[in-house]
């Protein structure tokens, strides 16, 4: 069984490569059967029976996350045990039991269901798994035909494969390898560069001070919040650091990690239960992390033949007591004939039982490092055209292109929407170094489309108008809707002529103007290519007049950034929220609607959360009772919340889409059932907070950044937005690391969004509401 990496866009053709080399005869892809769970079974005996449709639905909704041949088999007490006392779960189950003792078409539905579970129902194909065998392949194992690829498959799945003696080739599709291409191929293209992967030095000062910092993500492997936190810790320095921190951050080694640090550091004592495991510990301070170490020591301790180390290391990594039973007396007596205390093999021994069935392959380990260093090193030398190739490479999931782009924000890269005279179909960086968004991340904007607009700007220049674009572009392909999601989108906004509103506007015939504009396109490009020269020798082409653009006003900013997201999934020119940012950082206590979904790790906190609702709904219990559903949606992420009973009278008025509130909840013990929820103690307009909650406007300030000309400036921004709020100055001072807090007798301000952008130009102030 081989695994091997390609990048996700090339893997097609290795596949290709190979049928071409061994002959399709000799190459097949390997077989997987599908079997009927326990909804499914009762679903297909409830068909083939003529149970209706709606009762067999009722049915397979009573099964509880188990297995038939399970629930039937425990009695009362095991069943609750096995469905964590879920008190719904248990009375369904026990709902289905009772009618599986009746004797009407019901009972004969369930009870054959039980039966039936577990049979094979179906075939597929497995994702990546290639046979290759050295003759004609129906020497070796039955075929079939796989039905999408027209190739050969084995009969035997995966397993039976690999028992039959078969070379199994897992072909699988890595998307870092594309995005390294990717990257590689932009810098390129904006710095004449050919940078070549492989030859990226392993020492480089700024990418260990990329992985030192934590600012990993969009770095393969190293970029979950806690690695990023071991990472800060560690503060790695050499390339076998960043290998064995890939082979630790997993389910049982982790536990390793603290000391790990401390050792590297100094501050805990490298120990060795024998000195002559120093040679194969040191570079890991002592620890066992690898699979390779144990094979290793067993070799030079206990003399241990490559195979048999080989054997032990698979025995441990499938906990196969009986095989390790039988190897640990020849450990310890070989061990012990080579004058090494017994004591400590025995006490090796059983850490490596305990450790080895999660230690990892070294060489494993290295080749993902190696790979995440490479991304690393782009990160940290060209970060705009890194950044633009992971945006390409997760176009199609929004929710991690919102995340990038978050990443993007904090280091200072500029992301800007679709523009038809800049963007290609994936995301690029223009010559002034901000990542411009990909054509094809606009929902409606096939790559047909954009092959055609980027084709005729790149060969005969760029577009003046958006109906020097529509006379130019071939209107089959870019059609009325392309040209509408591109104006929501963004991608007219260079021109700076016409308003997104504009186009959208109608005449006296109901048509909007981009309809207008397309139309204008397609007779100006009809004409021009009917066109016949005259007997004078003249072009007796007939000069179309370029429609004027109706009156209309701007769409107000959350209409514009809605109608963005609708075509995008994002908010690219800003986000709803940002008008009310300063009241979310002080007093949102850095709670974000990204913890109503990790309600574990907020388990007895209380949470303050601003955000927009998104969707809401009335509605009413099986018992009559009303309650209500929004879901809420911030910067980070978004969340549905259900709100019943009194709570819902108090609060269903802010139900609506498009309002900005501003919650306040504690996170405990669901009322009914198991889990956690978070239940909600106030909630109000996000308007409202600020003129609520605001006793004090604070200014926070380094000392040194204080000059007499800021002074003057700031003394004047105050003096224009003179009211009733308190002023307050914090002075800090880094170098002692002490701070001042000075209220202020005379002055006081009122807070506005002129004052916050004022104060924000000056560019040396934290502003804060108290």
């Amino acid at each position: 069984d081989i695994d091997i990496d390609f990048d996700d866009e090339g893997r097609q053709r290795v596949i290709d490569w190979v049928i071409e080399k061994y002959g399709e005869n000799q190459v097949a892809q390997i077989i997987t059967y599908g079997t009927m769970a326990a909804k499914s079974s009762i679903r297909d005996t409830a068909r083939v029976l003529d149970l209706p449709l709606h009762e067999a639905d009722r049915l397979a909704k009573l099964v509880p996350d188990i297995k038939l041949a399970k629930l039937f088999g425990l009695d009362e007490v095991e069943l609750a045990e096995k469905l964590g006392n879920n008190q719904e779960d248990i009375g369904r189950a026990n709902q289905l039991k009772s009618i599986s003792e009746g004797n009407d078409l019901q009972a004969e539905v369930v009870n054959q269901a039980r039966l039936l579970e577990g049979s094979m129902r179906n075939t597929g194909i497995h994702a990546c798994g290639v046979i290759i065998t050295p003759s004609d392949i129906t020497n070796f194992v039955p075929v079939a035909l796989a039905k999408d690829s027209g190739m050969f498959c084995t009969q035997f799945d995966n397993s039976v494969a690999e028992d039959a003696g078969l070379l199994k080739m897992d072909f699988l599709g890595l998307k870092t390898l594309t995005l390294i291409k990717d990257a590689v191929q932009i810098i390129k293209e904006r710095h004449g560069i050919e940078l070549i992967p492989d030859d990226f030095p392993l020492d480089d000062e700024k990418t260990y001070e990329l992985f030192q910092k934590g600012e990993t993500v969009g770095v393969f492997q190293y970029e979950s919040a806690g690695m990023q936190k071991y990472l800060r810790e560690l503060k790695p320095t050499v390339f076998a650091d960043l290998i064995a921190m890939n082979a630790l951050y997993r389910p049982g080694p982790l536990e390793y990690i603290p000391s790990f640090i401390r050792r590297k550091h100094g501050t805990e004592e490298i120990v060795y239960d024998l000195e002559a495991n120093k040679e194969y510990l040191e570079e890991t301070y002592g620890i066992v992390v690898y699979q390779e170490q144990v094979m290793l020591l067993s070799q030079k301790l206990a003399n241990f033949s490559k195979g048999e180390a080989d054997t032990l290391r698979k025995a441990m990594g499938k906990k196969n007591l009986a095989l390790l039973a039988k190897m640990k007396p020849k450990f310890l007596e070989q061990g012990a004939a080579n004058g090494h205390d017994t004591k400590a093999l025995e006490k090796m021994w059983v850490d490596w039982e305990a450790f080895a069935s999660y230690a990892f392959n070294k060489s494993h380990s290295t080749c993902y490092a190696y790979i995440a260093y490479q991304t690393a090193y782009l990160k940290a030398h060209y970060p705009a055209e890194y950044m633009a190739s992971v945006l390409s490479n997760n176009m199609n999931d929004i929710k991690t292109v919102t995340f990038f782009m978050e990443e993007c924000k904090r280091a200072g890269i500029p992301v800007l929407g679709p523009d038809v005279n800049e963007s290609q179909y994936k995301f690029t960086v223009n010559k002034e170094g901000a990542i411009r968004f990909g054509l094809g991340a606009i929902k409606g904007v096939g790559s047909k489309p954009v092959e055609s607009i980027v084709t005729e700007r790149t060969e005969n220049g760029m577009y003046t108008s958006v109906f020097d674009m529509a006379t130019r572009v071939d209107l089959r392909v870019c059609n009325k809707r392309v040209f509408e999601n591109l104006v929501l989108a963004g991608g007219f906004d260079s021109f700076g002529t016409i308003k997104r509103s504009q186009f959208f506007t109608e005449d006296n015939n109901n048509r909007p103007f981009i309809e207008i504009v397309t139309k204008y396109g397609a007779r100006f490009q009809e004409n021009t290519n009917s066109s016949q020269v005259s007997m004078f020798g003249g072009d007796s082409a007939v000069e179309i007049p370029v429609p004027q653009p109706p009156i209309a006003d701007e769409w107000p900013t959350l209409t514009q950034l809605s109608k963005e997201k609708e075509v995008v999934g994002v908010y690219i020119s800003g986000h709803p929220l940002d008008d009310y940012k300063l009241e979310i950082d002080s007093f949102c206590n850095g709670c974000t609607v990204a913890d109503l979904n990790n309600l574990e790790d907020n388990k007895g906190k209380d949470l303050s959360i601003a955000g927009i609702i998104t969707s809401a709904e009335h509605r009413t219990t099986k018992n009559g009772k009303p309650f209500g559903t929004f879901e809420i949606e911030d910067y980070t992420e978004s969340s549905k919340q259900f709100v019943f009973g009194e709570n819902y009278l108090r609060f269903k008025h802010l139900f609506t889409v498009g309002t900005f509130v501003f919650i306040n909840g504690k996170v405990g013990p669901r009322k009914w059932g198991e889990g956690l929820e978070f239940g909600i103690n106030t909630m109000e307009l996000l308007a409202d907070v600020k003129e609520k909650r605001t006793k004090s406007l604070v200014l926070s300030v380094e000392q040194s950044d204080l000059t007499d000309m800021i002074i003057d400036d700031l003394y004047a921004v105050i003096a224009d937005h003179s009211g009733n709020c308190q002023l307050k100055f914090i002075l800090r001072d880094h170098k002692s690391k002490t701070s001042l807090k000075m209220p202020s007798r005379n002055l006081k301000v009122n807070i506005n969004k002129q004052l916050i952008q004022s104060l924000d130009e000056l560019q040396i102030f934290d502003c804060k509401l108290e």
